[in-house]
């Protein structure tokens, strides 16, 4: 049937008034004549509505670069020294096995990560010997009992303490003695000894020890090669010399050193420097030519020296004791001058109010003869400084390095000893100055190639993000540093260099995440730029 518009049409005392809506339908009937009736619109019903429950949009992330305002990241050297002569802290024994050598370093290596440290400084050549495989010297007696004996099964003690550490993020420093051939403690000597091998520049001292004539050609270009090996050869952080230089007085019994056959020759060649000066210019000769010539094989390798904390007695006024200057014949005063060092750990194992060696009265000395801005991270007597109460002196000393040192913070605790053996110490460290990790600070003087900004991706992963970074060369990042931004407080998190992603919660303690950034850092503590995405 067809639909049509009509008019309203009256007929006739027939039909009653009808009014016609705009949309009717025709319908043939017995009569010729059409009908016409409206069609009532259909009742529209509403329609019945299911409460959906509402979609909880995940956060979205904007993919591009976002300038933010980071928080700076902690910057402290924080190491221990390890002793290995005499067994003073590894191995325990001379005489344990290659697998209880192993558990043992992973105790202490566990024990500094767990604290917060970042360094390690490994005795790996107590007395012209070796805890390495060494191209120069015999394997030591303090590691398995006989000079010359290699450890068995066969491992390289120095090789595993170095990745082990770098494991655990943290820099390892190879702690050698320069002019000790062999320690009272260090056994009997054999054919395989340094002073058997070399006995035209080893003079014997009354104690029982050998040491090496400093002015010796032999001795200099001796430590050269023994050094300039273990930087070829090992991946390290720094090479670490300590106090000893020209023996203490009495290791001879007071009498002085006996090196009149090298001092005759340095006479009739015609030197006019006093034997005293002369001495002193043959340490002084060594520590030269040990930085440049490890900057010339790997310029990231620092070098650091440990020399006794006062170099005069009077410098700085009121000091009291012995000096180096005079006795060791180690003009310390001048290698820092010189900037012959990357970084400097007098030994300031007094008190803070001792009367005649007072701590901060000679680390601002130090500090005050520091030319070339080096690192100044003194060294502390964490085993045996002479108070009562040891662990508060420690926190104490820490503290006031970090307001004498400011720019380059730092110490070194002798020994790991005093860590072990003092666990109220280490739980002090650990919940006080150590209580987040730390970068060390970067060596600016030190060359270093240019760190690119990082890509950085973070992709949704059900309520949670999972990011995900790199830069042009993965191989020149030691570290990572990761913010993640709750609301308006920003968390920094250290990561080991060969980590790159991580899953990161939405939300953490009631506040939600708006922003994430990493950054990238080289070995010698240099920062990229950040790269920072936005949470939505």
């Amino acid at each position: 049937m067809k639909t049509r518009p009509l008019k309203c049409i009256l007929t006739a005392g027939i039909f009653a008034s009808i009014i016609f809506s705009c949309s009717t339908t025709k319908i043939t009937n017995s009569s010729t004549q059409p009908v016409y009736r409206k069609i009532e619109k259909p009742t529209v019903r509403e329609p019945i509505v299911k409460e959906v429950p509402k979609v909880v949009e995940e956060p979205k992330v904007e993919n591009k670069f976002y300038e933010v305002n980071l928080p700076k990241v902690n910057r402290e050297f924080r190491a221990a020294w390890i002793a290995t002569v005499a067994n003073i802290n590894w191995p325990s024994r001379n005489n344990l096995s290659t697998e209880d050598q192993k558990k043992e370093a992973i105790r202490l290596l566990d024990l500094l990560q767990e604290g917060n440290f970042n360094a390690v400084i490994f005795q790996a050549r107590p007395s012209a010997d070796a805890l390495y495989k060494s191209n120069y010297e015999p394997w030591s007696y303090f590691l398995t009992g006989e000079i010359g004996r290699s450890p068995y099964p066969y491992y390289d003690p120095l090789e595993f303490w170095v990745t082990e550490a770098h494991k655990r993020g943290m820099e390892l420093h190879v702690w050698l003695n320069p002019y000790r051939a062999h320690h009272s403690t260090g056994g009997a000597v054999n054919n395989a000894s340094m002073v058997k091998q070399s006995p035209e520049n080893v003079i014997r001292l009354r104690n029982g020890m050998y040491w090496f004539d400093p002015a010796h050609t032999k001795t200099q270009n001796h430590v050269s090669k023994v050094v300039q090996d273990i930087v070829l050869r090992y991946d390290v952080d720094g090479i670490h010399f300590d106090d000893y230089f020209y023996p203490y007085a009495s290791y001879n019994g007071g009498a002085d050193f006996p090196d009149n056959a090298t001092w005759k020759i340095y006479q009739n060649s015609g030197g006019k420097l006093s034997r005293a000066d002369w001495r002193r210019e043959n340490v002084n000769t060594i520590i030269e030519r040990i930085y440049k010539e490890i900057k010339q094989i790997k310029p990231h390798v620092k070098f650091g020296v440990s020399p006794f904390g006062i170099w005069k007695p009077g410098y700085p006024a009121g000091i009291k004791g012995s000096s180096q200057y005079d006795e060791l014949y180690a003009d310390a005063k001048l290698w820092l001058n010189k900037g012959w060092v990357d970084y400097f750990s007098p030994q300031l194992y007094w008190p803070i109010n001792s009367s005649g060696q007072s701590f901060p009265a000679l680390l601002n000395w130090w500090q005050s003869e520091n030319t070339f801005n080096r690192h100044l991270w003194p060294g502390l007597n964490t085993v045996e400084v002479k108070v009562a109460d040891r662990t508060s002196e420690i926190l104490n000393q820490i503290k006031l390095s970090e307001q004498i040192l400011q720019n380059s913070v730092g110490v070194v605790h002798w020994s790991i000893a005093g860590l072990i053996k003092n666990p109220s110490l280490l739980q002090a460290l650990r919940n006080g100055p150590y209580k987040e990790k730390a970068l060390v600070p970067a060596s600016p003087w030190l060359p270093s190639k240019p760190m690119h900004r990082p890509n950085l991706e973070v992709e949704n992963d059900q309520h949670r993000f999972r990011a995900h970074w790199s830069t042009v060369d993965n191989s020149l990042v030691n570290k990572w540093i990761l913010y993640t931004r709750y609301d308006d407080h920003w968390s920094t998190e250290i990561l080991d260099g060969s980590i790159t992603s991580k899953t990161i919660d939405y939300q953490k303690f009631g506040q939600k995440l708006n922003a994430v950034a990493i950054k990238a850092v080289d070995r010698l503590g240099n920062e990229s730029e950040y790269f920072a995405e936005r949470i939505n």
